[in-house]
């Protein structure tokens, strides 16, 4: 752990056998006619809880495309995404809403913070969209900004942090529901090489020790290498089946 923040540790997790996300033949088409563009063209794999997974591909490739299915923010046009053995298709809804906001985190390269708000603000917003006491979302709000390092800063306007502060907070956000599953889109991409690697310390960390499912989009080939697998997409497909299996 860097010494940015203060993540308790605790036994690794142990991979499961059963996959947490199972994806079959998953396609995603934008458009008609002349117009239709193939995002996604079938794609199948598995993804278990505890592991950490690179989906590498160029701009266009279709891998933000997948990510933003596999986090439930977009439908595919054809193909099942199954969390935990249960068809996602079924969700709708407020049930979608409430097991999207507490299975996942997300941290994107823009950061998406309301400059308007406090830094703590920002982290308890999570909290308030699951409809969590008041009392209940500061205290975890701050124990999350406590994590990773930015207490003094919870009063700070969002837009008053520095780059490697503002990713820290995007992480202390998509913490405070105890997400399965965070979610990162080129998480280091906005940063210096050394801020870089202190957010990627951060995010592999809770991957290890707190057994959090690390899904990272992105073409840094290096952040893909610390990841225990690696899926390539090129024109909507994977391109090895090799690079598909557990």
């Amino acid at each position: 752990m860097t010494s940015q923040g203060s993540i308790s540790t605790q036994a690794p997790a142990v991979v499961s056998s059963a996959p947490l996300l199972s994806v079959r033949d998953l396609a995603k088409t934008y458009g008609k006619g002349e117009n239709r563009f193939d995002a996604l063209r079938g794609v199948s794999f598995d993804i278990h809880a505890g592991e950490s997974l690179a989906i590498v591909g160029k701009s266009g490739s279709g891998k933000s495309t997948l990510m933003h299915l596999l986090a439930l923010m977009d439908e595919p046009t054809s193909g099942t995404i199954a969390l935990d053995g249960d068809d996602t298709r079924m969700l709708r809804g407020h049930r979608l809403n409430a097991i999207r906001n507490k299975t996942f985190g997300f941290v994107f390269q823009q950061f998406f913070l309301t400059s308007s708000q406090s830094v703590l603000e920002n982290v308890i917003l999570p909290l308030k969209i699951a409809g969590v006491p008041r009392s209940e979302r500061k205290r975890r709000a701050t124990g999350a900004l406590e994590q990773l390092g930015l207490a003094d800063k919870a009063k700070n306007k969002a837009t008053d942090l520095s780059g490697g502060e503002k990713q820290r907070a995007v992480i202390a956000r998509a913490l405070v529901n105890n997400p399965r599953i965070i979610f990162a889109d080129e998480p280091t991409g906005n940063l210096d090489s050394r801020t870089g690697q202190v957010v990627e310390d951060i995010l592999f960390t809770l991957n290890r020790e707190h057994g959090i499912t690390l899904i990272i989009v992105t073409h840094d080939e290096d952040l893909a290498a610390h990841c225990d697998r690696r899926i390539a997409i090129r024109d909507g497909l994977i391109t090895t089946p090799e690079e598909a299996a557990a």
